[in-house]
Order: C-alpha cells, then sequence, then structure tokens
C-alpha cells in the first residue's frame, strides 16, 4: 500500500512549485483586472434586425475594446456591451462600428462605470473569506481538535493562492464572477476535508497498539480515497461540459471552478492530513 504520509514532503514540493510562482507573478504582474474592479464604458444598443451576439462580439474584439464575453444579450435584439473606459471619440467609432457592420440601430445607453463597486467587491471578498475560514477555523476545532482546523484553514489558502497565481500567470481576466468561484471553491474543498478527518477521528477510537500516527492517517485517506475521486470526477465533467459548451460569458468563472476543485481535492488528501500529522508530532515532540 502505497503510503501518502511518508511521502508528505514531496507533495509539500509540488504545492510550492505551483504555488510560488504565481506569488512572483502577483508581485510582478499582478492580475489581469476587468471592468467590474478597474471601471468602464457600459453601451446598450437595439438592433433592428435578428443579429448573432458572436457578430457583435466580434465588432468589438477587432476595435480592441474588450473581451468578447463582455458582450450579452439582455432581451429581443437588445445588447449589453462592456468595455474599458472610452473616450467619446472611441465612443462614437464603436457606434459608428455596430451601425456599418450590423445595421441600423437605437443607442440605449452610454454610461461610464466607476471602479467603487470593484473595490466594495474586493473588500467584502476579502472580509466573506476572512470571516467564512475563521468560522471553519471555530468548528472544526469544536468537532474535531485545534491543530485539525489549523490544517484545514491552510489547505483552504492553498487552494486560493493556486486559483488566483494561475490566472495571474496567464493573465485571464477576473471579474465579479471570479470570486464568487473562490468563495465556491472554498466550501466544496472544506467539505471533502472535513470527511477525511472524520474518518481519521474515527480509527484513533479503534487504534491498534504500536501503530504510529502516519500508519494510522494512510489507512484513513486509503478508506476515504476511492469517495474523493469519485465525488471530483463528478464535478470535473460537468464543468469540462460547462467549459466548452457554456458559452464565453462563464468561461473564466468554469475555469476557476476547475482548477479550485481539482486543487482541492489535492490538497485535502495531500496537504490538510499531512499537515496535521506535522503538527501532532511537533506537540509530541515539545512534550
Amino acid at each position: 500500500m502505497f503510503h501518502f504520509i511518508k511521502h508528505r514532503k514531496i507533495w509539500y514540493i509540488i504545492s510550492l512549485l505551483v504555488i510560488v510562482p504565481g506569488l512572483v507573478s502577483l508581485v510582478l504582474q499582478g492580475l489581469n483586472l476587468g471592468i467590474d474592479f478597474t471601471g468602464g464604458n457600459l453601451v446598450e444598443v437595439r438592433m433592428s434586425r435578428d443579429v448573432a451576439i458572436q457578430q457583435v462580439r466580434d465588432v468589438v474584439e477587432d476595435l480592441g475594446y474588450g473581451a468578447s464575453r463582455n458582450v450579452q444579450k439582455s432581451g429581443q435584439d437588445i445588447y449589453l456591451i462592456r468595455t474599458r473606459e472610452l473616450t467619446e471619440e472611441e465612443s462614437a467609432k464603436l457606434i459608428a462600428a455596430l451601425e456599418d457592420k450590423l445595421g441600423q440601430m437605437v443607442l440605449l445607453r452610454n454610461e461610464r462605470v466607476g471602479p467603487v463597486i470593484g473595490r466594495e467587491l474586493t473588500t467584502k471578498a476579502i472580509l466573506a473569506l476572512v470571516i467564512a475560514s475563521a468560522l471553519m477555523l471555530v468548528y472544526i476545532t469544536f468537532r474535531f481538535e485545534f491543530k485539525q482546523g489549523v490544517a484545514a484553514v491552510l489547505a483552504l489558502l492553498h487552494d486560493t493562492l493556486v486559483v488566483i497565481g494561475i490566472f495571474s500567470i496567464f493573465q485571464i481576466e477576473v471579474d465579479s464572477a471570479f470570486v464568487a468561484a473562490i468563495l465556491t471553491i472554498i466550501g466544496y474543498s472544506i467539505n471533502d476535508t472535513i470527511i477525511i478527518f472524520d474518518r481519521i477521528r474515527e480509527n484513533l477510537k479503534m487504534r491498534k497498539k504500536g501503530e504510529t500516527l502516519e500508519d494510522l492517517v494512510n489507512i484513513s485517506l486509503w478508506q476515504t480515497l476511492t469517495r474523493s475521486i469519485n465525488t471530483v470526477l463528478t464535478v470535473v465533467f460537468v464543468l469540462v461540459a460547462l467549459f466548452f459548451l457554456g458559452g464565453t460569458t462563464i468561461k473564466s468563472f468554469v475555469l476557476a471552478m476547475l482548477i479550485g476543485v481539482t486543487s482541492g481535492a489535492y490538497s485535502s488528501i495531500f496537504n490538510a492530513s499531512p499537515i496535521w500529522v506535522d503538527l501532532k508530532l511537533l506537540e509530541n515532540k515539545g512534550k
């Protein structure tokens, strides 16, 4: 039987090899923030004839005013176009290009959106992350023990840094949906970790004489491994289908979920439990 715990330093190194480049990228180039965070223009138009949404996206992309997923259909022949902040000349150029390539239309609104909402969203997201982590720490401490709570929160931090780091490295645009993805990933990841910790607690009650903590945790991981793999695969299958068939507007959200769910499965198995083992060994060594 392969021993996960005895090879835990390898899992730590793998995690660092993913996280460290992401942190370096965050320092050097940051995140590619969308207009939800930086501000921009919101243009709403009504077409006089039936137009495919991809045609509108092509016009916006050809002008270099924004990503294609920033164009959405909001009603019968009505389209919402979110762009970077445009000058009056650029706005006129966009309207002219739409009319020239797609026919007559009615401009319903063209207004600038400030980054205030983005700052507020960022603040609330960070606050939600801190509160959720604190509540999880309290809950796990109450149900299991404090060290397992610390290990679980560190695993959640691992998943968050992996997703943010990859988005920074590849400069994938970040919008409000990305924040929702991060919070969803945290909720998903902690669930798998709790299942493993619950099995460890059960096995501790039936611990055999002379059985080491590393061996006990390794057995617990093997007992929950099939469930962990099956659960993550069912979610991944759905996310892959959504990524290719769900349209451009949700691609960044689905991509973040794919990375986060995979990282969450990894951290629950290869990080949370090994970290707890190391914390227990340090405690025993101190005694």
